[in-house]
C-alpha cells in the first residue's frame, strides 16, 4: 500500500512539475527551465546521497550508460516542455503514453522479446488512441504535435538504458550524478544557442518570481524522481505499472485548473483507448509472468 501511495504521489507531482514548466515557458526560455530542473536535482540529491551513504560515482561502461541516460533525459525533458507550450497538458501526456508500445517494439527488435497476438493487437489499439489525440492537436499546431511522440521514443530508450544499470547502481545516486553531468552539458549549449539566435536556448536573468517558479520546477521534478524510486522499493513493478496511467487524469485535472484546457470529444476517446490498451498490455505481462512461474519446477 505504501508503494501504491508513493506512485500516486508521483502521478500528481510529475504533471504538476510539467504544468509549472508550461506556465514558466511563456516568459522563460525552455533551456533555462531545463537547466534549473537538473541543477536543482543535483544540488538536492547529492547531499541526500552523501548523508544516506549511497554510492554516486561510477566509471567505465556504467558511467557511459549514465551519461547516455542523462542525454536522453535532457532531450526528452526539453522536447516535452517545448510541446507543452503548444499543446494542452492532457493531450501531451496521452500522446507520450504511447511509450509502452514503443517499449514492446524495442524489446522485440533489440532484445529478442516475444510479442504475441494479444499484445500486438493492444499496440494497434493504443496507436489508434494516440492518433485520435494527435489529430486535433496536429490541426491546431501542425508538426509541433509530433514532439510528444519523439519524447515517447526518447523515454523508451531511457528506460531500456536504465534497465541495463538498475541492478548495478543506486537510483538516487544515479539521479544525483545525472544532475551533476547535465549542468556542464547544458551551459555550453545555452551559450551556443545565444550566439546563433535560438530563442529557446537564450540565457536570461529571470525575475524574482520566475526564480521561485524555477525552484519549484526543480524541487517538484526531483521529488517526482524520488517518489518513483521509493515506490519501486515498497511494491512490485507489476503492481505499480497500471497505477502510472493515473498521470493522464491527473494531467487533465491540472491542465484544467491551471490553464482551463480540457480534451475535446475525439481526444477524450483517444485518451481512453490509450489507457485501456496500455492496461491490457500490463495485464498480459502479469498473466504471462504468473504462468511462467507456475510452470517452473
Amino acid at each position: 500500500m505504501l508503494g501504491i501511495l508513493l506512485m500516486l504521489g508521483f502521478c500528481f507531482v510529475a504533471p504538476l512539475a510539467d504544468g509549472t514548466s508550461k506556465f514558466l515557458g511563456a516568459s522563460v526560455p525552455v533551456g533555462i527551465i531545463v537547466l534549473a530542473r537538473f541543477a536543482i536535482q543535483g544540488a538536492l540529491l547529492l547531499p541526500y546521497a552523501w548523508l544516506t551513504g549511497r554510492p554516486v560515482l561510477a566509471s567505465g561502461r556504467i558511467l557511459g550508460l549514465i551519461v547516455t541516460r542523462t542525454l536522453l533525459h535532457l532531450c526528452g525533458t526539453f522536447l516535452m516542455i517545448t510541446s507543452l507550450l503548444y499543446l494542452p497538458l492532457a493531450d501531451a501526456f496521452a500522446i507520450v503514453f504511447v511509450m509502452p508500445f514503443f517499449m514492446l517494439f524495442l524489446g522485440w527488435a533489440f532484445l529478442g522479446e516475444h510479442v504475441g497476438l494479444h499484445r500486438f493487437t493492444a499496440v494497434c489499439v493504443g496507436f489508434i488512441g494516440t492518433i485520435l489525440v494527435f489529430q486535433p492537436s496536429f490541426i491546431a499546431v501542425g508538426w509541433l504535435a509530433v514532439l510528444p511522440v519523439i519524447v515517447a521514443i526518447l523515454f523508451a530508450l531511457f528506460i531500456l538504458v536504465t534497465r541495463q544499470i538498475s541492478d548495478k547502481t543506486d537510483p538516487v545516486g544515479v539521479q544525483a550524478l545525472s544532475g551533476v553531468i547535465a549542468v556542464p552539458i547544458l551551459i555550453p549549449i545555452l551559450i551556443l544557442g545565444d550566439n546563433v539566435g535560438i530563442g529557446s536556448l537564450t540565457p536570461i536573468l529571470p525575475s524574482s518570481n520566475e526564480v521561485i517558479l524555477l525552484c519549484c520546477v526543480g524541487c517538484l521534478g526531483t521529488l517526482a524522481q524520488l517518489l518513483m524510486a521509493w515506490s519501486i522499493k515498497y511494491a512490485p513493478t507489476a503492481t505499480l505499472a497500471p497505477i502510472q496511467y493515473a498521470e493522464i487524469p491527473m494531467a487533465t485535472l491540472i491542465g484544467w485548473l491551471m490553464f482551463r484546457d480540457f480534451p475535446n470529444g475525439l481526444a477524450a476517446i483517444g485518451i481512453c483507448l490509450t489507457i485501456g490498451a496500455g492496461l491490457y498490455v500490463i495485464y498480459r505481462e502479469q498473466a504471462n509472468a504468473r504462468r511462467l512461474q507456475k510452470e517452473r519446477p
